[in-house]
């Protein structure tokens, strides 16, 4: 160890070291997960601290904190700072007398009161005020205190980290259509429980007024034995899955509705309806599928294109796969999208075709060919999101690390990333198809109703852009 290097090391006081009237403090401010963590380590789910929308109807204005968060401070205290290592408590009386709010900041203040020499019993006067001076705590703790002196390095903690649950992030993602009237969507072939709980729970979310296209009878039967209500559902009766598809890219066309869900039916057979050159949905652009993935981990949203339409893209294809993706981000109010161009490698390699891609797209970029984002690339993924990796390798750039937007070499990188940040990362995971003449939820059979349901929200945005357009 140099000279320089410091360990930050924890020191107790000793009986003989105390003397009444001494002191120490500790300042915090409350956090919603310092609430959250107390409620995981107790045991204790009441509302009235862990439950916002209780509390806000409630009594109480906002989110209060537990009033053993405050003993817990008293308890820090005590156990690392004065008297410290080596102390036992024995007794303890608070008194709480005002609420602790998130955001308050408490000043926890331990004094020595009495000292009883025949046994090394130390008695502290423990007061808290918040940011305001107001008393929050107060009372007394008594402990032994140590009779031999402590010092130590401060041991390691392992990191702890607290992420939205994913009913919260799926909830923040419905939230993007707040203030959207829902629109008209064909529900293709919604003949099996997640398709058709998946549209009935996007309707109940006030996104969609929905027609579900296949057959009848095997609709209603489903419904009947999930007890849904299919009340303010179309029904358009086709006898299979092929006319399903087709019969619903037909209302698209005829603009008889605004977006496609795909229910349980192959992608391949939807699809081949939407790309028909004659009676299908293709526009000037190049169809294709974004992920918006919402990753515990990253601190932000992150699309991964196209990891479910273009199997082996070109380089043409790649220009309109991320100019659909850059204008998704920009309808997510993403202003200006940072694109990593992803390859196994970050440098211009002359025989793996999607460093020789990247290097072009950015160009192209440059020449606005490409326009509203920001690209840089060849990146290998630990750099696209990473920006301790970016450092390492030397690499500088305004996307290195903070990637909004990740554009895959081709389905199959693609398909596994995505699988593997919904499956080993707990990433709540939405899809979008775009560049047709109207969005399209294209989900996997192995998908949630509640992952349909944000896909659909996305959806919803999607549709009420394209109206605003010129």
């Amino acid at each position: 160890m140099s000279a320089t290097e410091t360990i930050e090391v924890i020191e107790n006081r000793t009986y003989a070291e105390i003397a009444v009237g001494d002191s120490a403090v500790l300042v915090r401010t409350l956090r919603p997960e310092d609430i959250q963590m107390f409620a995981i380590m107790s045991g204790d789910f009441n509302p009235t601290h862990v439950d916002p929308e209780y509390a806000r109807s409630s009594q109480f204005r906002e989110v209060v904190a537990h009033g053993m968060w405050g003993g817990a401070l008293i308890s820090n205290v005590l156990g690392t700072q004065f008297p410290g290592p080596g102390t036992v408590y024995f007794d303890q009386t608070l008194h709480f007398s005002r609420q602790v709010r998130i955001g308050d900041t408490i000043t926890v203040t331990v004094a020595c009161q009495r000292k009883f020499d025949h046994n090394h019993h130390v008695v502290f006067a423990c007061n808290c005020v918040n940011q305001d001076g107001e008393q929050v705590i107060h009372g007394t703790a008594e402990v032994l205190a140590p009779t031999e002196k402590i010092r130590r390095p401060k041991a390691s903690l392992p990191e702890f980290r607290l992420s939205a649950t994913k009913k919260e992030r799926y909830e923040h993602v419905l939230a993007m259509t707040q203030g959207l009237s829902p629109i008209a969507m064909a529900v293709v072939h919604p003949c099996d429980t997640e398709s058709l709980r998946g549209a009935i729970l996007a309707r109940d979310a006030g996104l969609i007024l929905p027609t579900l296209v296949g057959p009848e009878d095997k609709i209603r039967l489903l419904a009947e034995q999930l007890t849904l209500d299919l009340t303010g559902c179309r029904i358009l009766n086709v006898p299979h899955s092929h006319a399903a598809a087709e019969s619903a890219v037909a209302l698209a066309r005829e603009g008889e509705v605004a977006a496609l869900m795909k229910g349980s039916l192959h992608t391949d057979e939807l699809m081949a309806e939407v790309v028909d050159k004659a009676t299908g949905l293709r526009t000037d652009r190049r169809i294709s599928h974004v992920f918006m993935m919402d990753v515990p981990t990253y601190p932000r949203p992150l699309l991964i294109t196209d990891a479910a339409v273009n199997v082996q893209p070109t380089l043409e294809d790649k220009v309109d796969i991320v100019q659909n993706a850059i204008d998704l981000a920009h309808m997510l109010h993403i202003a200006e999208p940072k694109v990593a161009i992803l390859a196994a490698v970050e440098m211009v390699t002359p025989t793996m075709q999607a460093t020789l891609d990247a290097a072009a797209l950015c160009k192209m970029a440059d020449r606005d060919q490409i326009r509203g984002g920001i690209l840089d690339g060849p990146l290998a993924f630990d750099n696209a999101i990473s920006e301790f990796a970016a450092r390492t390798k030397g690499i500088r750039s305004a996307v290195a690390g903070r990637a909004d937007i990740l554009l895959v070499p081709d389905i199959e990188s693609g398909n596994m990333l995505a699988k593997q940040l919904e499956y080993l990362a707990d990433a709540l995971s939405a899809g979008i198809v775009l560049g047709a003449r109207v969005p399209i939820v294209l989900t996997s059979r192995a998908d949630s109703a509640e992952s349909r349901t944000a896909s659909t929200a996305i959806a919803v945005a999607v549709a009420h852009a394209k109206r605003k357009k010129p």
